[in-house]
């Protein structure tokens, strides 16, 4: 390909991209013995699932007799905002939802290493709308409404995705999802106010769970559609717009028939889940995102935050277990805010009982949205897509946790004035740790040989917890650089790059 592009020397920024080293690493020996070994071929068609709260990025790859498998689950060191779909620009939430990638929204110039634009937002989210722009997923573990991995992780993801182009697949499809829609989880997350929406996007993962097909996704009257299909007389396929009236469409019987009885069997699990008390998940304000535990445990003071802790074993456990990729220095773990954490009473929320399944509407694919990315330096995949994904991620301010209040402990009473020794024995009871307080018991009365002096008012405070450190900003450069960590470069990042534009 960079022999072609050079005999052309007719477009020096196509000959730069195809010279670029990090954007053509070959995919990894490994990965090629996986697919060997599940009958897939190098350039078959990907599909892209990830989930919040496991913190898992998982690369699905059509096998020889059409259906998709998974080929490798990657843990995702950074996604940012909280459980639930990004509403609006500056929120810090990492989007969830259906999304298509093609060739333009692959930016092998990226600031974090490589990075492919999500596609956010979709036409569903603009019906909404929802704002936000520059949504990635991309290397250097650092997220502001992305979905950050390691360098060496991207790497490989990207290489999966530019093979995929290379033999025909036109996109690949992107699910974001808050968590695994199982059972437990849907019990666990009932009280949550984003349930209908987890419930909508549900559908489409049923569609894949019983297909093992990428689902077709359109959108009308503000609502997703999985796998729609023209009726049986009509003699073009249904066109749909997210805003508009669904038009009249159909669903192959026999996915129809495989997601009624899927999602059967997932009510009935969750009534039993429900009706035994399986707890409530707690909503946790004031975190930040999470982190897959692998990389919690190999950072200081780490924490998976939103994401799930390690089940049956430690953080410090799998710190003996090797990273998969570099963890740079300035990474910034999610910060649990200690006076949200307290357990709090909570009532069970009552459940709206569902209606009767009926058959399941989807609408036909809408146009393919545009790349929110902005073209710079060329066409690397110029044979696929005119335009190339360059741009910042969504950024905000980080919220600084509330500050702790001091608060002040009731002045002692005594019925008699305190002498001066009284005071000083009271001072060393208070503030030596430890000091039995029974020992500085008054003894009997003795007459005492000057007069009482005047008691003065207790002013005393109660200790002040301290605050929260303050959360580290993502592009700081600052800090100790931890071992084999990449050196930090501060510029040419997106914010620097893009600011004037926003």
């Amino acid at each position: 390909m960079t022999a072609s592009v050079l005999l052309t020397g007719c477009d020096t920024d196509q000959v730069s991209l195809a010279t670029n080293a990090k954007a053509n690493q070959p995919v990894p020996p490994k990965l090629l013995a996986a697919m060997v070994e599940k009958d897939m071929d190098l350039q078959s068609p990907i599909l892209v699932r990830l989930f919040k709260q496991e913190a898992e990025l998982e690369v699905w790859k059509q096998t020889r007799n059409g259906q998709f498998a998974l080929l490798k689950t990657y843990p995702i060191c950074r996604w940012s905002g909280d459980l639930g779909p990004k509403v609006r620009e500056g929120d810090r939430q990492a989007p969830e939802g259906f999304y298509s990638i093609n060739p333009g929204q692959m930016n092998p110039q990226s600031a974090y290493y490589l990075s492919f634009n999500t596609g956010y937002p979709n036409a569903f989210d603009k019906a909404l709308g929802r704002s936000g722009s520059q949504l990635m997923v991309h290397g250097d573990c650092s997220s502001r409404g992305c979905y950050a991995m390691t360098d060496e992780q991207i790497a490989e993801i990207y290489s999966l995705g530019r093979e995929s182009f290379f033999g025909g697949q036109k996109a690949f499809q992107l699910q974001a999802y808050p968590f695994k829609m199982t059972p437990v989880n849907m019990a666990k997350h009932r009280n949550n106010p984003n349930m209908p929406f987890w419930k909508m996007i549900k559908e489409g993962y049923d569609h894949f769970e019983v297909t093992r097909q990428e689902p077709k996704v359109d959108f009308c009257e503000k609502k997703y559609v999985f796998d729609a299909a023209k009726t049986p007389d009509a003699k073009r396929d249904p066109v749909f717009d997210a805003s508009a009236k669904c038009p009249a469409y159909v669903i192959p019987q026999d996915i129809a028939s495989a997601v009624r009885e899927k999602d059967a069997r997932d009510q009935a699990e969750y009534a039993k889940l429900v009706a035994k008390g399986t707890p409530v998940a707690r909503m946790n304000t004031g975190i930040d995102g999470g982190m897959n535990k692998i990389f919690a445990a190999k950072i200081p003071e780490g924490s998976t935050g939103l994401s799930e802790g390690a089940e049956g074993t430690t953080l410090q456990m799998l710190a003996m277990a090797k990273a998969p990729g570099t963890i740079p220095g300035h990474v910034n773990p999610p910060k649990p805010n200690f006076d949200a954490a307290a357990p709090t009473p909570q009532e069970e929320p009552v459940v709206a009982v569902s209606a009767p399944a009926t058959s399941t509407r989807v609408a036909a694919a809408a146009p393919a949205e545009k790349s929110q990315e902005k073209s710079q330096g060329g066409g690397f995949f110029s044979n696929l897509g005119r335009k190339m994904g360059l741009g910042t991620a969504d950024t905000t301010a980080t919220a600084s946790a509330p500050p702790a209040t001091a608060s002040v402990a009731p002045a002692a009473t005594s019925t008699t004035p305190p002498t001066a020794a009284s005071r000083l024995k009271a001072a060393v009871t208070r503030f030596v740790p430890g000091r039995d307080s029974t020992k500085d018991a008054p003894k009997p009365a003795v007459a005492a040989a000057k007069p009482a002096e005047p008691a003065k008012p207790d002013t005393r405070l109660a200790a002040t917890r301290p605050a929260l450190k303050p959360t580290v900003s993502d592009d700081s450069a600052g800090g100790p650089q931890m071992a084999g960590a990449a050196p930090v470069v501060s510029s040419n990042s997106f914010d620097s790059r893009f600011g004037a534009v926003k």
